[in-house]
């Protein structure tokens, strides 16, 4: 029988980042549950879980930090029975100390196969496999079904060609294998195998990809995006096609953890989980009715299309108290070019709505676009002032950064803005989160500039915001703090740079 270890490997964030996602592995926590429902031993090494609180620096030049084990305690954690090992790296900018990790392991375990999944691979198979001779195999797309393949295949000892949705090297090349159709049923996957993962670490922290409403348990109530944002990778890893879970599927997982884990909050990860306007109004009347009691997130941004002043009612009604927009820009033209079909007047409209209605809002912004100008970041400037005049609590713009994946990725490659794909490259797109450095790839705006947009524009929607909304600010520094709560993006970022600055201890 395979014993096959999945390792997590530390996040990687700016030390003075505006936001920190020190959150549970859920699609690792997947793999797992499918591993072992095909009767295989899995063990999950979530270095970030096991020391949420330890802070190394990882690139002093950038300014940039780890959170989680170190190589050396990753690696005492190892089982030495191990057969196979997966690895998952989801955000390129992570893919240095990820690989740290991959070599380490090779060097400790030769001859045991390594599998890397996760967004990163996806973009970028046949050049992993090139540079990065550790690596055996990528799993590309969603890994449940291709795992468990994988891996009843190496232990009868079989060809891998036939297994879909992978890249490997046999007969001396890389090969490609068909592509893996999606998953349909999505809710006969087995439910993520929580007990593998230091889940406790989490909840006592109150740590996750939202902003601290009390013990909170990551969710999918849906997979994959129906858009294609040019910025975004997630059509090479997820395609197209978006999959919901049945409604009572969804909350019977939730009420599991309610019971299980004392939960008080759910975050939902969903890449857009609001498409369908009657399934999620389902979704919240059926909370109502079930006379369910917990608050809901939904951190990762969402579509406006769908939320109105009704389906605003039932989101606040059941529970939702905090939700992320994703204008991106306040620019037409730029929305255009980055195939972004967003109407900014009827997003303020849902904005509107859900200020009414008493949730808490974020917007996803970016500037820095390649042939994004001067005149069209202003657009965005203003945009932001008219946000936060209106209420809206939120609006970090980010530094535009070119993933691998992302049509504009192609796009610079084909150019030759992108010289080469190595640790420089892959370390700078972390400057996404960083308050003070900029990296642009614009040919109409400098870093220098866009370093001086992405400040002046913080700094200009929180001034907005503090003069129109005085109690807010009340709350956030001087109520919040001390009960260790908190209700905006902007308190979780400030909390997190504090938190780099002086760690407390990890948790037993």
């Amino acid at each position: 029988m395979s014993l096959i270890t999945l390792i997590r490997p530390p996040i990687v964030v700016p030390k003075w980042a505006h936001t920190t996602i020190v959150c549970p592995p859920v699609g690792m926590a997947y793999l797992a549950s499918s591993i072992r429902k095909d009767g295989h031993q899995v063990k999950l090494i979530d270095s970030t879980g096991e020391s949420p609180f330890n802070v190394m620096e990882v690139d002093p030049t950038r300014n940039l930090m780890a959170t989680g084990l170190s190589v050396k305690d990753v690696m005492d954690k190892i089982d030495p029975k191990t057969t196979i090992f997966g690895f998952s790296c989801m955000f390129s900018n992570e893919w240095p100390i990820a690989y740290r990790l991959i070599q380490e392991v090779r060097k400790n375990f030769p001859g045991r196969p390594i599998i890397v999944g996760g967004e990163h691979v996806n973009s970028v198979p046949e050049f992993t496999l090139q540079k990065y001779p550790e690596v055996d195999i990528c799993a590309l797309g969603e890994g449940e079904e291709t795992i468990v393949e994988l891996l009843s295949r190496h232990a009868k000892g079989e060809d891998l060609k036939s297994v879909a949705g992978i890249a490997f090297r046999g007969d001396g090349d890389i090969k490609r294998t068909a592509y893996r159709n999606r998953i349909k049923n999505v809710d006969d996957i087995p439910l993520p195998a929580w007990d593998l993962v230091p889940i406790r670490n989490y909840l006592d922290n109150s740590l996750g990809y939202g902003v601290n409403r009390g013990r909170s348990m990551p969710m999918m109530a849906t997979r994959g995006c129906p858009y294609q944002c040019t910025f975004c990778s997630s059509p090479t890893m997820w395609t197209t096609k978006w999959i919901s879970r049945n409604v009572n599927s969804v909350l019977n997982e939730i009420q599991g953890y309610i019971d299980q884990y004392q939960a008080t909050n759910i975050d939902f990860y969903d890449l857009t989980a609001v498409v369908k306007r009657d399934w999620i109004i389902e979704f919240c009347k059926q909370i109502d009715e079930r006379k369910m009691k917990f608050t809901w997130q939904l951190p990762s941004g969402t579509r406006s299309e769908a939320i109105d002043g009704e389906v605003s009612y039932w989101m606040s009604r059941s529970g939702c108290k905090n939700i992320t927009y994703a204008p991106e820009s306040g620019s037409p033209a730029v929305l255009n070019r980055i195939k972004k079909r967003v109407n900014l007047k009827a997003m303020k409209d849902s904005m509107r709505a859900a200020l009414k209605n008493n949730m808490v809002i974020k917007t996803n912004i970016i500037m820095g676009f390649p042939d994004e100008t001067h005149f069209e970041i202003l657009q965005t400037i203003k945009f932001m002032c008219e946000l936060a005049i209106m209420g809206v609590e939120d609006a970090v713009p980010a530094n535009f950064s070119p993933y691998p994946g992302s049509e504009l990725f192609d796009q610079l490659r084909k150019e030759g803005k992108i010289a080469k794909l190595d640790d420089d490259y892959f370390w700078n797109l972390s400057v996404q989160t960083s308050f003070f450095r900029a990296v642009s790839v614009s040919k109409y705006v400098s870093s220098r500039w866009l370093s001086f947009y992405l400040v002046s524009s913080l700094m200009l929607f929180y001034a907005l915001a503090l003069i129109f909304h005085p109690w807010r600010f009340f709350k956030m520094f001087f109520i919040n703090p001390f009960k260790d709560i908190q209700e905006s993006r902007f308190e979780k970022g400030y909390q997190g740079v504090f938190r780099r600055f002086f760690p407390k201890k990890d948790a037993a």
